[in-house]
């Protein structure tokens, strides 16, 4: 009862004062708002950690609130989106204290003595697994009612006390506390009651929610009551008459579990739980755990289960219906006398429960679905049936039996039984173990198998062979069991272990009424402190048994219920180490029981022979190996003395007795031991032999997991098994050989054959463990990885190393082939990623990228993959929050997915555990996140398609998806999922079970018909969904048709607009990206084709109205083929739909001898005086070159083929162009070159013109004075340029996008800057242009996935002619000599291209020749033209082949490099080649003419080399005078390097960042700057002519955030820059000095931002992880630690100075930090008093839309240069403005809006400008006074940095690696 003054109810927060926070605390962001629906105050609680922001009350531990009141009232309403924890603490009238918690952190109900936790559900949950989450956006107000004395009555049977305290946690608001004895009904008012007369009681006024007239309260409001009014029936609903459902509360998980009845609901989801309704729940009651008319069938003939009343029951009254009547059977459970937990064992064994599908086994092989509305996508049901097993033993390798027909031999594989028949192979198997099998026996009879598992408590069962149905379960008395023996007529079962304090018991039990479906009995059950290392049944009487140990050799007898025993006197041999033993039976088997006899073996080599009559010694023997050490011949073996034969088991046939020993050996002798009949070596230790029942076999086993018989009369040993002896780490597989290989913690790879799951090879490692492995597709090789950081490459025909590579550091963590055999790839836990050719046998490395891969990794199938296409390479990394895709041969980042964001309503970061690819025609990459679920993405845009949740709280660490996209495995703990993939809304699964051990790979083999599984073993499955089904691809949703996903942008570039006969994901396909699949042309008659110039524009590219699809034309005659493309059409590529008809005479091309069908191509005749035409004429052709071209082209294995870098941008639709003369800002310098391009560099030493490309930006620039011009107009990156040979005209390429549908060339003026034409026909990219002689042609050359030859007049710059490719080609030239003859070089070929002229039009005819055998199959990736009439082409090999243009033969070759020659340049004599080995060479090749002469047998020893160079990296570009003296080579590495051969020097003229650039800082003086670069590179420039001055490099690391120091540090001389690296170190550097003079690590995360104090002495740092670190310089010590921005990353620091007092805090310096989560904190400090205190803390709600990459934009802040009390912040709140706060004013003074999120922000010191970058790859100027906004254009990326010199006359902006300095106009003080 409760006391007076608590009566009737007490308000907790006007008792204990909370407002004035005496006798209570808080913690965090504790706040008092107003209301508007209760129209009061509340308080707020909110943060990001829940245990970090709270409201406490008493204000300490030691006090007690003391409140008595059985019901707690909580008035609360929690906040959108958000978690939240209510924490109570109650005492007991015995004086203990329980924490009771509520959470919707929390997904299951879990208690412990002294806490309960209940998790609290929103009802608006869709999934029932998924219950538990964040607060749904519409949440409302909430009365949630304890009754305290219920909860502990209930859940913990002790009675209630008081309340002691109460912790209420963020995210929610609360109005207020209540305790009261009465239960008060908060939907009835007190006038209502009164007015109605109900019997309730009902709220007082001052509990009371307000509800407006007219307005029902369940409309508003929610209450929740727990637990019910019923606790004895706790799963029920609560349901009132007269309002919706308010809760639903199910009974807490009893301690004691049901009985084994197979229900069609998850058993283990049945948890006490508190559930809040969503908004619009109807009234209607809900379905429980069943439907309330089904009843609970009953396993067949078992038992009635125990009740167990004093526990609440965990069934509904009405429970579900079995659809299936094969509910597994356990027998033989003797419910008065076993452990309870018995039944748990046969529950969780038979049954196996997934999100309602539930899979009970029906027999041991066949797994049955028992509901049949979630399996309604699967059929058949089971989709998985188990085939074979690879692997033997796992808890002992003793066990392996005969059965008595001797065909079959019965083994354990860890938790499966096998059956092998020796005769066929084929397996059967007993499933059912949850842990791995420890004993096995089977009767006389093979009629009953006895198993146990390992796992205590032991459990055995008892199987009916036959069938293989489990007959009855047990639990055993034994602790643990290690031996089963049955008695002959198998009526008796015995069976020794250990109890639970480690001494030995035998049991023994009577089976004899099991068949007839009676129980199991327990006879006789003994214990002893003997040592028992044998155990066996005397087959003439299965009373009489015999057990043998250390020390110890016993005869016993079953008689009366009693296990009695004897030993048996061993006299001096009493200390001996018994092993095994056996009885035996007298040849003419009529002697009585007498004369049978007992062997017994010792691990000395002893033999015993015991009267078991007498119970005494016949004889003993000592056994001898019969090799001596020194000797290699048999010697006779002996009984004397000396070192003896350590026998493990013995086997007695009536003539032979068999014995495996420890050496390895397997030997026969005869019953007196007189000779040695028979010795087979085995691969390791012999764990135990058996003979046949016939006696003509011998089975035994060794300890490293083999098993096999010895054929006595044939003398031959068969091995029936093999298995790795610990976890298998990794598997591969071919489909050309049928082969699979794994590799093991036991340090052993091994190739299985997959028809025989035999093993063909092995190979082990002692010193190093090998962790990872590959199969190559099409090679017989194998790829191994190991711990070392080794990556071996084997061959499986000479079994031999190929080839080593120890370029990594780590422990090999993935490996993985390209399908097409081009590349392999590996990772290590150092995080570095190697690409290898596999082209050759040596692999050689291609290249290795440091810090790509999560160095969190673990060895797995799945840490790296390769799309089907061998096109992209997908990998967790660089962290393991991140997934990032490249493209396989360039190794160019395409996409980089932020997992940890995907789920925006998680409150804690989601990492990537496993990925995998889905078809290539799907563009799907799915990945597993920590969070339980599968996350499918396209690969291609990044966007979330869709998520499959998993059923149990654990992450999928290893998936697989059919080729056919129907059947996704997934591998969870020791389970494998199958989900249909098809399905969109059901996410119903298949599980399978049988593994021991979490499996660790999952994969289906290359043919589709089986599905691997291996952790403990190898488990083969067959897939019974037959192919011919009628399965087709499913229609899975494109990105822009299921909208974006968490995290993304829609893209508007798809969408309305399509036009209709548009194909879907056409054109836009999924986020205006190509398609990944050729669309089935139109089955209809195609249409009449017109003659037209150019198609309508504004389509995408494709043909509409009567131009129809685009068309080429394949067709037979004459024994040729014939390829026409009209004019004037866009670009055949591997992604557009083709058709079937075009029109004009044809050009035929002669199929080359050999060649493979229709794709080989041979060389154009010229006889036949064949040509191409720009016109369409009627032509009808029924064959498509679809034919000629089935696959698409993938990319070439070349550096030289351009790939456009990958940019996660879009381009601004709107933006606010300032008119000419009224600009800002002019673009004054570009600092960087583009390395990505190819031949984008141009030089004209006779005029000087010097021009190149950065981005989309065409640089022109003055070599003698350095001024630059800038021709802008591309819309996308720039991949060459060409110029004429008058050097009047510039013609520039680049790429389409999703804003630029086709690739545009841009015909520059070169006298006056301007572009005089643009012209369009290529759709992926231009690999090459080029001018003819005369400069009246200009020919472009599309890339690989464009593969068209396009002809333009320069007259007119339209297109003259076109012809598509069926090949990629690298480059193309036109003779010097002709303009009439160009050439182009690809793939093994060269192809000459002849124009003929005839009236307007320009014909082509096509030759092709193939490179000779001599020089190999490379690809041909360079040419030039030399001296008339020679061609050189370089080769991807390094090889330089010389062609004879006029006879069409290649005469000569030589190996010029070791890598792939990109560039070639030849004038005179005198040859230049670059590679991708960095190298640039010059060649003399005065006497190759001469060779010419010779023909075939020209030798390349007249050619040497000049010079060589090494640049800083691969050779993309170079132009050089017509000496070959002096010229300009560009690279990959971003450098243009002025070169003089004479003087064989290499001077740099331009440099740039090849990596994106993190940070730009200026001096005091503004007379250098600084940069930092993802590289790891400082580079300091000259600030006037943009030079590089110095250079400071780390290696594997990333330089993220710069720092210089202040003026106040002193002289120039003493300037430093600090910078902050991917490490958490900072290092300083000395300008003067040019080198490192400290290096800290004041962080352990990745450091992100950083800023020097006013006086210079002080630095400080922000990391990513929130926290922020205050370091002294000269001392190198970090002195102080903020982590109030911890959980999100620090995106700003700045520091500025203030007067002391100023904005009346003390303090000479004002700094702010910015943190990703919207929140912003200003501090005022004084370092030299170590005071720092906190003036402003802001907070910004989250933006509504976040940017293109799925990331929220940055939280930017900076001090106003104009009044030092302003903050502009951009990035934070709901919208895209820049916010103007006043520090004085504490509150949001101005806003001004921006199109889009800011980027980057830099505020100018000058005139009151601010510079904003965008992520549209725009830069607005804005005005502060006049509020006029510029928008300027130039970058090809988002610009993410900008800044103003101290000056304010320059400002810096940046976009990846791009460097733009603009000068700004105006930049005084205004």
């Amino acid at each position: 009862m409760a006391r007076a003054w608590q009566h009737p109810f007490l308000n907790i927060f006007r008792y204990f004062r909370v407002d004035e926070w005496k006798r209570s605390s808080k913690e965090g962001d504790v706040s008092v708002v107003m209301d508007k629906a209760l129209k009061s105050t509340v308080y707020r609680i909110q943060g990001s950690v829940s245990a970090s922001n709270y409201i406490l009350l008493p204000k300490t531990s030691t006090q007690s609130l003391g409140l008595t009141g059985r019901y707690l009232y909580v008035l609360f309403r929690p906040l959108p989106t958000k978690h939240f924890a209510i924490h109570l603490d109650l005492s007991t009238q015995d004086g203990q204290v329980i924490r009771v918690s509520f959470s919707s952190l929390f997904k299951e109900f879990r208690s412990s003595a002294t806490w309960l936790q209940f998790p609290f559900v929103f009802e608006a949950r869709t999934s029932r697994k998924d219950l538990a989450g964040v607060a749904p956006p519409c949440a409302r107000w909430t009365c949630l009612q304890l009754d305290l004395c219920d909860i502990l009555s209930v859940y913990l049977s002790r009675r209630y006390g008081h309340l002691k305290s109460v912790r209420l946690c963020a995210n929610l608001l609360v109005r207020n506390l209540y305790t009261s004895d009465l239960c008060f009904d908060p939907t009835v008012s007190v006038a209502e009651a009164r007015r109605a007369k109900l019997p309730v009681t009902p709220v007082p006024r001052e509990m009371a929610f307000p509800v407006p007239k007219g307005e029902s309260w369940h409309d508003r409001y929610v209450h929740v009551r727990f637990p019910r009014d019923n606790p004895k029936v706790p799963s029920q609903l609560v349901q009132k008459s007269d309002s919706p459902i308010a809760a639903v509360f199910l009974g807490p998980a009893s301690q004691l579990p049901p009985p084994p009845v197979v229900f069609g609901e998850p058993m283990q989801n049945v948890s006490p739980l508190v559930q809040m309704p969503s908004p619009t729940a109807v009234s209607a009651p809900r379905r429980g755990l069943g439907d309330s008319s089904a009843k609970v069938p009953m396993c067949s003939g078992s038992p009635q289960p125990p009740q167990f009343p004093s526990a609440p029951s965990l069934l509904p009254e009405a429970s579900l219906s079995c659809e299936h009547s094969e509910v597994p059977r356990v027998s033989g459970l003797n419910t008065s006398t076993q452990d309870p937990t018995a039944w748990a064992e046969a529950a969780d064994v038979h049954t196996v429960v997934s999100n309602g599908h539930v899979l009970a086994h029906k027999s041991t092989e066949m797994p049955v679905a028992l509901d049949a509305a979630s399996c309604k996508h699967f059929l058949p049901d089971p989709i998985l049936r188990l085939k074979g097993v690879i692997g033997f033993g796992g808890h002992s390798t003793k066990w392996a039996l005969w059965t008595k027909d001797g065909t079959s031999v019965v083994y354990p594989c860890h938790a499966v039984i096998v059956v092998l028949h020796i005769d066929t192979g084929e397996q059967r198997f007993f499933l059912g173990h949850t842990d791995k099998v420890s004993a096995l026996a089977l009767d006389g009879s093979s009629a009953l198998l006895a198993s146990a598992q390992a796992q205590p408590p032991s459990v055995v069962r008892l199987w009916d062979f036959q069938t293989g149905g489990c007959l009855s379960l047990f639990q055993s008395p034994m602790h643990t069991i290690y031996s089963l023996s049955f008695s002959g007529s198998g009526a008796l079962l015995y069976g020794v272990g250990k109890d639970g304090h480690g001494r030995t018991v035998v049991v023994a039990w009577s089976t004899s009424q099991v068949g007839r479906g009676g129980q199991v009995v327990v006879l006789a059950k003994v214990h002893t402190d003997l040592d028992i290392q044998a155990f066996r049944v005397a087959f003439f009487d299965g009373t009489r048994m015999a057990s043998c140990g250390r020390g110890s050799l016993r005869l016993w007898r079953l008689r009366g219920g009693t296990l009695r025993s004897c030993s048996v006197d061993l006299g001096e041999y009493c200390t001996l180490e018994l092993t095994d033993l056996a009885f035996v039976q007298a040849q003419d088997g009529h002697r009585a029981p007498l004369d049978y006899t007992l062997y017994v073996c010792s691990r000395n080599g002893h033999i015993l022979e015991i009267d078991h009559q007498r119970m005494a010694v016949r004889c003993i023997r000592r056994l001898l190996p019969s090799r001596t050490p020194g000797s290699s011949l048999p010697q006779k073996s002996t009984f004397s003395s000396g070192l003896g034969i350590a026998i493990s088991s013995l086997s007695i046939s009536p003539t032979v007795c068999a014995v495996g020993s420890e050496d390895g050996c397997l030997r026969l002798w005869p019953l007196d031991f007189s000779s040695l009949l028979l010795e087979a070596e085995q691969e390791g230790p012999v764990s135990s032999v058996c003979f046949s029942p016939d006696g003509l076999r011998v089975l035994s086993t060794t300890s490293s997991g083999h098993l096999g018989f010895l054929d006595i009369p044939s003398q031959e040993y068969t091995v029936l098994a093999r298995s790795h002896m610990a976890p298998v780490l990794a598997i591969s597989t071919e489909q050309s050989r049928g082969q699979l290989a794994t590799v093991s913690l036991d340090h052993t790879v091994r190739i299985w054959d997959l028809a025989t799951l035999r093993q063909l090879y092995d190979c082990t490692s002692s010193d190093e463990a090998p962790s990872a492995v590959a199969l190559h597709p099409k090679s017989p090789a194998v790829f191994c990885g190991f711990s070392s950081g080794a990556v071996r490459s084997f061959s499986l025909e000479t079994a031999g190393v190929l080839a080593e590579h120890t370029c990594h550091h780590g422990t090999i963590t993935g490996l993985v082939v390209t399908p097409d055999g081009n590349f392999l790839f590996s990772s290590c836990s150092q995080g570095s990623l190697a690409q290898y050719s596999c082209a050759v046998s040596q692999c050689p490395v291609l290249c290795v990228a440091v810090n790509a891969v999560c160095q969190d990794a673990h060895p797995g199938p799945n840490t790296l993959a390769v799309s089907g296409d061998s096109r992209l390479l997908a990998f967790v990394g660089p962290s393991k929050y991140t997934v990032t895709v490249m493209d396989s041969a360039s190794l160019n980042e395409l996409l980089r997915v932020d997992v940890s964001t995907l789920d925006l309503a998680s409150n804690h970061l989601d990492w990537a555990v496993a990925i995998c690819f889905g078809p290539a025609a799907l563009g799907h990459l799915l990945v597993s996140i920590s969070s339980d679920k599968v996350v499918v993405l396209d690969a291609l845009s990044g966007r979330t398609i869709r998520e499959l949740p998993s059923v149990r709280p654990i992450a999928c660490s290893s998936l697989a998806l059919s080729e056919d996209a129907h059947f996704l495995l997934t591998a969870t703990s020791r389970a494998i999922r199958v989900w249909n993939y098809w399905t969109q809304a059901d996410s119903s699964c298949q599980v399978y079970i049988g593994h021991s051990e979490p499996v660790q790979a999952v994969a289906f083999t290359p043919d589709q018909q089986h599905v691997l599984s291996v952790g403990d073993a190898i488990f083969l499955w067959d897939v019974l969904a037959t192919p011919d089904s009628g399965r087709s691809m499913p229609r899975v949703p494109l990105a822009h048709e299921v909208g974006p996903g968490p995290g993304q942008l829609e893209d508007p570039a798809c969408g309305a607009d399509r036009l209709p006969g548009q194909l879907e994901g056409a054109a836009c396909g999924a986020d205006g990206l190509p398609r990944q699949q050729v669309p089935v042309p139109s089955q209809g008659p195609p249409p009449r084709l017109d003659m037209c110039a150019m198609p309508p524009e504004g389509n995408d590219g494709e043909r509409q109205g009567s131009w129809g699809p685009r068309e080429v034309q394949m067709g037979r005659w004459c024994g040729f083929l014939f390829l026409l493309l009209p004019p004037g059409t866009f670009c055949m590529s591997n992604e557009e739909e083709l058709c079937k008809e075009s029109q004009g005479p044809p050009v035929l091309v002669e199929r080359e001898t050999g060649g493979a069908g229709s794709a080989a191509w041979g060389s154009v005749r010229r006889s036949q005086g064949l040509f191409m035409s720009p016109l369409c004429h009627s032509w009808s052709s029924t064959r498509s070159i679809q034919e000629a071209r089935a696959q698409p082209l993938a990319r070439p294995d070349s550096y030289k083929h351009f790939t456009a870098r990958y940019k996660a941008s879009t381009v601004a639709e709107s933006t606010s162009f300032p008119p000419e003369g009224a600009k800002q800002l002019h673009l004054r310098t570009v600092v960087g070159y583009n390395g990505n391009g190819r031949a984008n560099m141009v030089w004209k030493p006779d005029t000087g013109f010097f021009a190149y490309t950065c981005g989309r930006l065409v640089v022109v620039e003055d070599l003698h004075s350095g001024a630059q011009k800038h021709w802008l107009g591309h819309p996308e990156e720039i991949s060459t340029l060409a110029l004429s040979h008058n050097s009047q005209v510039l013609a520039s390429a680049s790429c389409c996008s999703s804003a630029a549908a086709r690739c545009q060339i841009r015909i520059w003026d070169v006298p006056g800057g301007l572009c005089q034409q643009l012209i369009f026909h290529h759709n992926t990219a231009v690999q090459a242009l080029a001018f003819s002689p005369d400069d009246k042609l200009l020919v472009s050359l599309g890339d690989y996935g464009d593969c068209t030859l396009a002809l333009w007049s320069t007259a007119t710059y339209e297109l003259v002619s076109s012809a598509c490719l069926l090949e990629s080609m690298h480059g193309v030239a036109f003779n010097p000599w002709d303009a009439s003859e160009l050439t182009c070089v690809g793939t093994g070929s060269v192809a000459f291209w002849f124009l003929q002229q005839r009236g307007a039009d320009v014909n082509l005819q096509m030759h092709r020749e193939p490179v000779p055998e001599e020089v190999g199959a490379v690809e041909l990736t360079a040419l030039c033209y030399g001296a008339a009439p020679l061609l050189y082409c370089g080769s991807s090999s390094g090889q330089v082949c010389v062609w004879d243009t006029c006879a069409g033969r290649c005469f000569l070759a030589w190996e010029a490099d070791d890598g792939e020659i990109g560039v070639l340049l030849c004038l005179g004599s005198r040859l230049v080649s670059g590679s991708n080995t960095k190298r640039l060479r010059l060649w003399s090749v005065g006497a190759v003419p001469e060779l010419r002469r010779k023909g075939s047998g020209a030798r390349s020893s007249s050619v040497f080399m000049e010079r060589e160079l090494t640049l800083d990296g691969a050779v993309v570009s170079a132009s050089f005078d017509s000496s070959m003296d002096m010229g300009i080579v560009g690279t990959t590495a971003g450098t243009l390097w002025y070169v003089s051969w004479a003087e064989g020097s290499s001077t740099r003229l331009v440099s740039g960042h090849r990596s994106k650039v993190n940070e730009v800082v200026f001096s005091p003086d503004e007379s250098h700057c600084a940069t930092g670069g993802e590289d790891g590179s400082v580079r300091v420039w000259s600030l006037a002519s943009m030079e590089l001055v110095i250079q400071f490099q780390v290696l594997n690391q990333s330089c993220l955030c710069l720092a210089w120091s202040p003026p106040s540090c002193g002289h120039p001389e003493q300037q430093q820059v600090v910078a902050g690296y991917s490490d958490g170190t900072l290092r300083v550097f000395s300008i003067a000095r040019t080198s490192m003079e400290l290096k800290m690590q004041p962080h352990r995360a990745a450091l992100m931002a950083l800023a020097f104090s006013t006086d210079g002495q002080t630095i400080l740092s922000g990391d990513k992880d929130g926290v922020v670190a205050v370091s002294r310089l000269r001392t190198g010590i970090t002195f102080r630690v903020l982590s109030d921005h911890q959980g999100a990353p620090i995106c700003t620091i700045q520091s500025t100075s203030k007067k002391y007092g100023d904005l009346g805090v003390e303090g000479t310096d004002l700094w702010l930090a910015a943190s990703g989560d919207q929140r912003i904190s200003v501090w005022a400090s004084d370092w030299l008093r170590d005071c720092c205190d906190l003036l402003d803390w802001l907070s910004f709600p989250a933006p509504a839309t976040l940017e293109a990459s799925g990331l929220p934009p940055p939280s930017l802040a900076a001090f106003c240069p104009w009044d030092g009390a302003l903050l502009v912040c951009v990035g934070l709140g709901a919208h895209e403005e820049v916010v103007f706060y006043s520090l004085r004013q504490k509150q949001v003074v101005e806003k001004m809006s921006l199109p889009f999120f800011a980027m980057s922000l830099s505020l100018s010191p000058g005139a009151r400008f601010i510079a904003i970058g965008f992520a549209e790859c725009t830069l607005r100027l804005l005005d502060c006074m006049s509020g006029v906004a510029q928008d300027f254009t130039g970058h090809d990326d988002s610009v993410h940095l900008c800044r103003f010199t101290p000056s304010a006359r320059l400002l810096f902006t940046a976009a990846h690696n791009e460097i733009l300095v603009w000068e700004v106009m105006g930049h005084g003080c205004s």
